[in-house]
C-alpha cells in the first residue's frame, strides 16, 4: 500500500485559498520578501493554464530570460503546485530559489487536481495522465527558452507520475530525474498506522503524525499543510495501489537518465536506512548515474520544512551537474553515489510529540 490522496484528505487538511480554476492565490507581496530578509530578484510565480484537447491543466510558472534549464515539478497527494512556492513562506520556495539561480520552474497541478479536477475520472489511466502532463509541458513552455532542456522532479505521490514519465520513451529526452519522499518499503511505524491484519486502515490522526513528524522541523503556520492543501481525486487511490511493491521496481529499470533519490532523515513513511537506499539505487540499472541522498533535519514534506532551502540548493547542484554532463556527453563521477548518512535507527528518541 502507498499513501493516496483520498487517505491524505482525511488528515484534517482542508482546501484553502483556491479559486474556481483550482489555482492557489499565493498573495505574496514585496513586504513578505522583506520580512524574510530577501529582496525581489524576479517576479512572483504566475498562474498558468494549458488547454490539452479540452482538458485544462493549471500550475505556476517562474520564468527567467535565459535559463540554464527548466525544472518541471510534480506535487504529492492532497496538495497542489503551491507546495513548491509555499504561501507566506517565500524563503522556502523552490521556485524562487531556482529562478534566482537561473532556472525556469514550471510546477504543475497533477491530472485530477486544480483546473483538471472535473476530468479526474477520465484521467485515471496512467497512459492518459502521462500524455496529459507531457502535452501540458510542451504547450506551456512552447517557444520559451529551455536552456539545456527539462529536468523532472517530484514529491511523494507525484513520484508515481514522474517515474512513469522517465521510463516512457519520451523520458530519454529529459535531463534528469529527482524523486523525493517515496520508496519501496514502509517504516515499521508506518506499517502500524497504515495496516492491520485485514489490510489497509489509514487513520487521519495517524497519517498526520507520519507526514508532519517532528513538528519542530516546520514553521507552526506550515504544519498540517492547510496553505498548500487541495482535494485529491478518488481515482488516485487506485492509481498508486500497486506502486511501491510492484510498479516502482519494474519502471526504475527502464529509466535511462541520471536519477537522484532523496529521503529525509526523519522520514516516517518510507524506509530511509542505508541498506534499503542501496537496494533502491540498484533498481535504476540503466541510469548513467544514481545519487542516493539523505537530507538532514528533514521529515516527509521536504520542500516546506526549515531545511527546504538546503535541500533545494543540493537538488539544483545535481541539476547543474546534469546540464554540464549533457554538454560534455558524460558524467565523470561515480555511477552510484551516496550523499548523507542514513541515521534512522531503532530506538531513536523522536516520537513525534514535539
Amino acid at each position: 500500500m502507498t499513501l493516496s490522496d483520498s487517505d491524505l484528505s482525511d488528515t484534517g487538511i482542508t482546501d484553502t485559498g483556491r479559486t474556481d480554476t483550482g489555482i492557489t492565490d499565493t498573495g505574496r507581496t514585496d513586504a513578505d520578501l522583506a520580512d524574510a530578509g530577501r529582496t525581489r530578484f524576479a517576479d512572483d510565480p504566475v498562474p498558468v493554464i494549458a488547454d490539452v484537447d479540452g482538458v485544462p491543466v493549471s500550475g505556476l510558472l517562474a520564468e527567467v530570460p535565459h535559463p540554464r534549464a527548466v525544472l518541471v515539478a510534480l506535487h504529492g497527494g492532497a496538495t497542489s503546485a503551491a507546495y513548491f512556492d509555499c504561501p507566506g513562506h517565500p524563503e522556502l520556495s523552490l521556485m524562487r530559489t531556482a529562478s534566482r539561480l537561473g532556472f525556469t520552474v514550471l510546477a504543475l497541478d497533477r491530472p485530477g487536481y486544480g483546473a483538471s479536477a472535473p476530468f479526474a475520472d477520465e484521467l485515471a489511466p496512467a497512459p492518459r495522465r502521462i500524455d496529459l502532463i507531457y502535452a501540458a509541458i510542451e504547450q506551456t513552455l512552447a517557444d520559451r527558452p529551455r536552456g539545456a532542456g527539462v529536468f523532472l522532479l517530484a514529491h511523494s505521490a507525484g513520484c508515481e507520475s514522474a517515474l512513469r514519465m522517465a521510463a516512457d520513451e519520451r523520458g530519454a529526452g529529459l535531463l534528469g530525474l529527482e524523486l523525493a519522499g517515496t520508496g519501496r518499503l514502509h517504516q515499521p511505524v508506518a506499517q502500524d498506522v497504515l495496516w492491520d491484519d485485514k489490510g489497509p486502515r489509514p487513520s487521519a490522526y495517524g497519517i498526520g503524525k507520519l507526514l508532519w513528524h517532528p513538528k519542530r522541523l516546520y514553521s507552526e503556520s506550515v504544519v498540517g499543510g492547510a496553505s498548500i492543501a487541495a482535494p485529491g481525486p478518488r481515482t488516485e487511490a487506485v492509481a498508486v495501489k500497486d506502486w511501491a511493491g510492484q510498479e516502482f521496481p519494474g519502471l526504475a529499470g527502464q529509466v535511462r537518465i541520471p536519477v537522484r533519490f532523496t529521503v529525509g532523515d526523519h522520514e516516517r513513511v518510507w524506509r530511509n536506512d542505508a541498506d534499503e537506499l542501496t537496494e533502491v539505487g540498484s533498481l535504476f540499472s540503466a541510469s548513467p548515474r544514481v545519487v542516493l541522498n539523505v537530507q538532514p533535519n528533514t521529515g516527509h514534506n521536504i520542500s516546506v520544512g526549515h531545511t527546504a532551502t538546503a535541500y533545494h540548493l543540493k537538488l539544483l547542484s545535481f541539476v547543474e551537474e546534469c546540464v554540464v554532463a549533457d554538454a560534455t556527453g558524460e558524467f565523470s563521477g561515480p555511477a552510484t553515489q551516496f550523499d548523507g548518512s542514513a541515521v534512522a535507527r531503532p530506538g531513536r528518541a523522536d516520537d513525534g510529540s514535539h
